[in-house]
C-alpha cells in the first residue's frame, strides 16, 4: 500500500472540480426556490377587479414560509444524519438524495404547466420544498463529511461552489426574464436548468470513486482508525516499537527479546503497556461536552450570523420595490437582492483564504458578528411595499443595493471564519466533531432566522 509521501497527483484537477460542482449541487434546492419567488408568489397572489377597484384574495406570505420550511428540514436532518450516517452507505445517502432531489425538480417543472387552485398549488409546493432540502439536507452533511477526508484545499473549493450556487440561480433567473417567452415557457426553463445541473453533479459523484486520487484519500481515510485500534490493542511481539523504543518479546517477560533502545535505558514489559494505556488515552476523541466548550463562541457566531440574516433575507429584501418602473423593474429583485447577495456573500468566503482577522482567540470577532444586526433596521427602512409601520428612509435603488453588498460581504466573510475558527480550537483527533456541531448551530441559526422573519415582515 502506497504511504501517505506516495499520494498520487489529482490529474487535471478532476477531482476538485468533482467536489465544486458537488458543492454547487448541494445547495440548488434552496437557490432555486428562494430565486423564483417572484414566479410562486405570481401564481399565487392573483388579484382581481372588482366594483371598479383591484381586490387580492389572499396573503400567503410565500417567501417566509418557503424559509423556514427550507431550514427547518436541514436542522431536523442535521441531526437524523449525526445518528444515522454508520447505519446507511453514503452510496445509498448521496447518490439516493441526488436521485430524489432531481425527481422533485422534474415535479416542479412539470407543474409549471398544470393549472391549479391556488391553496391546492400552495400545499403542493411547500411539500415539495419541505422533501427537497429534507434530501439537500442529508446530502450536504454526507459530502461535508466525505470531502473532510481529503486535503483542506478540497474543502475550500467544495464551499466555493456552495458560495456560487446562488449566483447560478440568479443567472438562470435573469436569463428566463430576458428570453422572449412567455411567463410560462420562460419558467419551465428556468426550472429545467436545476434538473440538468441535479444529473451533472450525480454524474460526477459517481466518477469519483474511479479516480485514483479519490480512491487513496478515501480508502485509506476509512480503514485509518481501524488500522490505529489494532495498533494500540495488539500485544507487541518481537520488534515491536513503542514510543521510539523497540522491545523484545513482552510474553516472556521481556528477557529473552533483544532490546535495542534509542532514548534511555531498560523498560519493563509493565512500562510498556502503561505506555500504550497513555497512548490510548492521549487517541481517545473528547465527549461532545468537552469539544462543545471549546468552541461555544464559534458556535454563537454561525448561528446569530445566520439568524440575522434569514430573518431579512429574503423574506423582506424581497418585498423592495423600485423606484424606476419600466423596463428595469423585471431585473430589479433578480439583480439587486439575489445576485448581488450571491456574489458578494462568494467574495467575502474568498477573502478568508487570504485574510482571517481577527484571530480566532479574540473578542473582536464576536463583537464584529454581534454588529451585524444593525443590518435588520436598515434593510426594513429600505423601500419595502406593503408596509404597515417603519417608515421608508432609504428609497434609492442604490441604497438598498449598497446595504445588500455590505450585508452579504460581511455574512459570507463571518460564517466562513467561524466555520473554519471552530476545528482550530480542538485537538485534531476532534476536529470531526467539532465541524459535526458547526453544522448543527449553523442549521439551528437558519432556522431561529427564518421563524423570526415572520415577525419582522409583519412589524415593517
Amino acid at each position: 500500500m502506497k504511504g501517505w509521501t506516495d499520494a498520487p497527483r489529482d490529474r487535471g484537477w478532476l477531482v476538485g472540480i468533482i467536489f465544486f460542482i458537488l458543492g454547487l449541487g448541494t445547495l440548488l434546492p434552496w437557490n432555486f426556490f428562494m430565486t423564483a419567488s417572484m414566479y410562486f408568489n405570481s401564481r399565487l397572489n392573483k388579484t382581481e377587479w372588482s366594483n371598479g377597484t383591484m381586490v387580492s384574495h389572499k396573503e400567503y406570505y410565500f417567501n417566509n414560509w418557503m424559509t423556514l420550511l427550507s431550514q427547518l428540514p436541514l436542522l431536523l436532518c442535521t441531526l437524523l444524519n449525526s445518528f444515522f450516517y454508520q447505519r446507511i452507505s453514503e452510496m445509498v445517502r448521496i447518490a439516493g438524495s441526488l436521485v430524489f432531489i432531481f425527481i422533485l425538480f422534474i415535479l416542479t417543472a412539470i407543474l409549471v404547466k398544470i393549472p391549479m387552485e391556488e391553496d391546492r398549488f400552495f400545499s403542493v409546493t411547500m411539500a415539495t420544498i419541505w422533501f427537497i432540502n429534507s434530501f439537500g439536507a442529508v446530502l450536504q452533511g454526507s459530502l461535508f463529511g466525505l470531502v473532510g477526508l481529503l486535503p483542506q484545499k478540497y474543502s475550500a473549493v467544495f464551499m466555493s461552489g456552495q458560495g456560487l450556487a446562488g449566483t447560478f440561480a440568479a443567472i438562470a433567473m435573469l436569463v428566463s426574464i430576458a428570453s422572449d417567452t412567455d411567463s410560462e415557457t420562460a419558467a419551465l426553463g428556468y426550472f429545467i436548468t436545476p434538473c440538468v445541473g441535479t444529473l451533472i453533479t450525480l454524474l460526477s459523484y459517481l466518477l469519483l470513486p474511479r479516480l485514483e486520487f479519490a480512491q487513496f484519500y478515501l480508502d485509506k481515510s476509512r480503514s485509518y482508525e481501524v488500522k490505529t485500534a489494532d495498533e494500540l490493542l495488539k500485544v507487541p511481539e518481537s520488534g515491536t516499537a513503542v514510543n521510539g523504543k523497540l522491545y523484545g518479546s513482552l510474553a516472556n517477560g521481556g528477557a529473552s527479546g533483544k532490546e535495542v533502545e534509542e532514548e534511555g535505558a531498560g523498560v519493563s514489559p509493565k512500562q510498556a503497556f502503561l505506555t500504550l494505556e497513555q497512548a490510548e488515552v492521549r487517541d481517545r476523541k473528547s465527549t461532545v461536552m468537552e469539544v462543545f466548550k471549546k468552541i461555544w463562541v464559534m458556535a454563537f457566531c454561525v448561528v446569530f450570523v445566520f439568524t440575522v440574516t434569514l430573518a431579512v433575507f429574503p423574506a423582506i429584501t424581497v418585498d423592495v420595490k423600485t423606484i424606476y418602473p419600466g423596463k428595469w423593474e423585471p431585473y430589479f429583485i433578480s439583480v439587486c437582492c439575489f445576485l448581488i447577495f450571491n456574489v458578494c456573500d462568494w467574495i467575502g468566503r474568498t477573502v478568508t483564504t487570504l485574510v482571517q482577522w481577527p484571530p480566532k482567540e479574540s473578542r473582536l470577532f464576536p463583537g464584529l458578528v454581534v454588529s451585524r444586526v444593525v443590518f435588520v433596521p436598515l434593510l426594513m427602512f429600505c423601500n419595502v411595499q406593503s408596509r404597515s409601520y417603519f417608515p421608508v428612509l432609504f428609497s434609492h435603488d442604490a441604497a438598498f443595493a449598497f446595504i445588500m453588498m455590505l450585508f452579504s460581504l460581511s455574512n459570507g466573510y463571518c460564517v466562513c471564519l467561524s466555520m473554519s475558527y471552530a476545528p482550530q480550537l480542538v485537538a485534531p483527533k476532534d476536529a470531526e466533531t467539532a465541524g459535526a456541531l458547526m453544522t448543527f448551530f449553523l442549521a439551528l441559526g437558519l432556522s431561529i432566522g427564518a421563524a423570526l422573519s415572520f415577525l419582522l415582515r409583519l412589524l415593517v
